[in-house]
């Protein structure tokens, strides 16, 4: 039950449920929603600043040269110091100056309205009276009417302070927006407001509509500035969110198999130890018997007893296999001849060799020292020699070549021509309990992954059906003696 439990877990982690947690799906549309929604309240709260700040930076300058003009005309005329031009828009009021020459302020009068009219980029100027009436304007149609209810025009009487508001299209219900030049982007209108000689009071009120072209264009760059700089912005945000993730994402995924290929291999010894116990008192029973039957049986009946001790054999080397592939290993690496164990694995596979009349290719140098274990490199050669000798039960070719690689690398290929795999067998060799040999365990190649990785190499295979197999092992050369003894022999 504990191993079903572990296979199913293996396949819960390689293959996507409808009910399993896909991170990283959900940071990628969670995340772009929710910067693509900061990136576009950013984008507009900007623009409305820029030009918020803009039109009222306008307003601002606009109502200081407008009001400089008004203290300027007033001395130009000769003037009282005690009189504003506030006082002296409205011609309704003239009565009201006896003291003052009437042209003289008729025509301080003529010079500020001249200057007002030609403001750079106006579109309509207006000059309103306490009451509310059109005294002036540039458009000669508005003068005499009386504005009411103009929120705009009475929180600039009341709060003395210049008033600005922009417009993209005119009001038709607004007495006053009645251009002689139709705007064609964006107008300001600004209330600036002209106080008597005290300054405590508003006696008049100028409205000046302008559209600025410069200022227009200034507000259109600052548009694609702010908007191409936020969409850049939101998006190397999104990428690099993303990037982050799904390093992390499959990180976890790879911890996830290991976590999972963990609990196999610890149910698998579970298992193994039981088997083993279980199987090597009675199969060391069986080989026994076997061999003493063997002595004095006649020759047909010593066939059939050489295949009963080969199949026993066959049994205890799985049991083995799978004692030695689950067994903790440890970390402590060792300097060991690669050739020398090579020869080592070959000896002991000469007999088999011979039978099948396989012929062996050997291309070694004289010693390759590398970083491993004694124990386990014998194993992951006895291993490999014995699936290539499997796949050619009626002969074929050997070739072991071993060569040095660029990085302190040592490289050994092992080839053989036997039947081969296909594409999709090639892609699951690694994977723990898959097997092409019909009574297969299918952990020998995952006890040989395994072991490499363990000391810094890496392994690869790669087949053909009815060419054959290669087998790439990548070892680290071992350096001077900081690995441990060094294990020599003699080649057989």
């Amino acid at each position: 039950m504990k191993m079903l439990r572990v296979a199913q877990a293996a396949t819960w982690g390689t293959s996507s449920t409808p009910g399993q947690f896909n991170l990283l799906r959900w940071f990628s549309l969670v995340s772009l929603f929710i910067i693509a929604s900061v990136a576009a309240g950013l984008g507009y709260v900007s623009t409305r600043f820029v030009v918020t700040e803009s039109v009222e930076r306008d307003a601002l300058l606009t109502a200081q040269f407008v009001q400089s003009i008004g203290l300027a005309e007033v001395r130009h005329a000769g003037l009282s110091p005690q009189i504003s031009m506030a006082e002296l828009l409205d011609p309704r009021q003239d009565a009201n100056h006896p003291g003052l020459s009437a042209a003289a302020v008729a025509a301080a009068r003529v010079e500020f309205l001249d200057h007002i009219e030609h403001l750079p980029d106006s579109l309509l100027a207006i000059v309103y009276a306490l009451d509310r009436t059109i005294v002036w304007s540039s458009n000669p149609e508005l003068v005499g009417q009386q504005i009411l209810d103009d929120d705009d025009l009475d929180e600039a009487f009341e709060s003395r302070r210049p008033v600005s508001a922009s417009y993209h299209e005119v009001a038709e219900e607004r007495d006053e927006q009645k251009f002689l030049t139709e705007p064609k982007y964006l107008f300001i209108e600004n209330y600036i407001p002209m106080f008597n000689t005290q300054g405590d009071k508003v006696t008049a009120m100028v409205e000046v509509y302008k559209e600025p072209q410069d200022l227009v264009r200034r507000i259109q760059r600052g548009y694609v500035i702010i908007w191409v700089t936020t969409v850049l912005g939101g998006a190397l945000i999104y990428l690099g969110l993303y990037w982050i993730i799904r390093r992390a994402s499959l990180m976890l995924q790879s911890q996830q198999r290991q976590l999972i290929a963990s609990e196999t291999f610890v149910a698998l010894g579970e298992m193994s130890s039981a088997v083993a116990h279980s199987l090597r008192n009675p199969l060391a029973t069986i080989r026994s018997s076997a061999e003493l039957a063997h002595e004095i049986a006649d020759v047909p009946a010593q066939r059939n007893i050489t295949d009963i001790i080969s199949q026993v054999d066959r049994m205890s080397r799985w049991v083995r296999e799978l004692l030695v592939s689950l067994r903790p290993m440890n970390d402590d690496a060792e300097t060991v001849d690669l050739v020398v164990v090579i020869d080592d694995a070959l000896a002991g596979f000469k007999t088999q060799i011979a039978r099948t009349g396989i012929q062996v290719q050997l291309n070694v140098p004289a010693a390759a020292p590398v970083v491993s274990q004694q124990v386990m490199l014998t194993q992951i050669l006895n291993s490999l020699l014995a699936n290539a000798l499997e796949a050619m039960p009626t002969g074929g070719v050997l070739g072991i070549k071993v060569q040095e690689q660029s990085g302190q690398r040592v490289q050994l290929l092992l080839d053989d021509t036997g039947k081969g795999m296909t594409a999709q067998q090639e892609r699951m060799v690694f994977k723990p309990f898959f097997t092409t040999k019909q009574g297969g365990l299918g952990v020998g190649l995952v006890l040989v992954k395994k072991i490499m990785e363990r000391f810094g190499g890496s392994v690869s295979l790669t087949s053909r059906e009815q060419e054959g197999t290669r087998v790439c092992l990548i070892f680290k050369v071992a350096l001077g003696e900081e690995h441990g003894t060094q294990h020599s022999g003699s080649r057989g």
